[in-house]
């Protein structure tokens, strides 16, 4: 195989090869995660918009940006204002992080060790990881952005008792579904928001098992994970109503008070009590006349 390949004079990112070769992130996470680092040296874009002007749907930016967290790539933090609302902090990494190395660079402070891929280099490609972005979400920990704004949104609601009853049958679905005590009020709220929104029990948990990954690959905090896969709300489909049933013709029908060898049935045009034959005089052979 040949290859001819020139390198740009300038506007270039330098992207190391264990990215755009890693067996476990899809196209969508490479493209999501390498168009983050690309950005200059400042910029606050949150992933969202970011995903939207690199053409990733909402679906699949969900599922990117949970493949990113997983690897080491991607690490949130929540924050509360002085308001005492919630926002999120976003921190890209062009080599994957552990939590308390990525926590030490949101901080400003040495993460210490090497990164855990990769050699250690000066600068980290595109923007420096030092400088986390603010996105402001009006959940909890690990839920996509809602808004890119910087008014904070309030708090998810209270949870409803059917609510809790969905949630207790979304975790029978799957045995890799072991969700501490503590954290069932707050997921019990999120199917709460679901429910209100018009999504019916049986779509919710249509939409988790569609969300969860395969049989084969281990969930090491499901509660998060269905934190994350509930927090975001879509509308609900439209339904559309059923044509009413079309009446029976035969309904429609009236049996003739005239005499004949069997009972006949016509279809009047007004309140007639005799068919067409008998108005007109005539009924079949062997028929007695009126």
């Amino acid at each position: 195989m040949l290859r001819h390949a020139i390198a740009p004079a300038r506007f270039f990112s330098q992207v190391p090869n264990e990215i755009l070769r890693h067996p476990r992130l899809s196209s969508d996470a490479v493209r999501l995660l390498t168009w983050q680092l690309s950005l200059p040296e400042g910029a606050g874009d949150p992933l969202s918009k970011t995903a939207r002007q690199a053409g990733i749907g909402k679906c699949a930016f969900n599922r990117a940006k949970g493949e990113l967290k997983r690897e080491g790539y991607l690490h949130e933090w929540r924050q509360q204002g002085v308001r005492g609302l919630w926002s999120t902090v976003q921190l890209v990494s062009n080599v994957p992080l552990k939590p308390e190395q990525a926590l030490a660079l949101r901080d400003g402070a040495p993460a210490g060790g090497n990164p855990a891929a990769g050699e250690p280099t000066g600068r980290t490609v595109g923007r420096h990881p030092e400088k986390p972005v603010l996105e402001n979400t009006p959940h909890h920990p690990e839920t996509p952005p809602e808004t890119e704004t910087e008014t904070e949104a309030p708090e998810a609601p209270a949870a409803t008792g059917a609510g809790r009853q969905l949630i207790s049958t979304i975790l029978d679905l799957e045995p890799r579904l072991r969700v501490p005590r503590g954290m069932l009020p707050q997921l019990a709220a999120l199917a709460s928001a679901w429910l209100e929104a018009g999504h019916t029990p049986g779509g919710v948990r249509a939409h988790v098992q569609r969300s969860l990954p395969g049989p084969k690959q281990p969930i090491h905090r499901p509660g998060g994970l269905l934190r994350y896969i509930l927090s975001d709300v879509p509308p609900a489909p439209v339904v559309e109503a059923l044509p009413q049933p079309v009446q029976p013709r035969i309904a429609q029908l009236r049996e003739c008070e005239g005499v004949h060898t069997q009972a006949r049935l016509f279809r009047p045009e007004g309140d007639e009590e005799f068919c067409g034959e008998c108005l007109r005089g005539r009924v079949p052979d062997g028929a007695a006349r009126l």
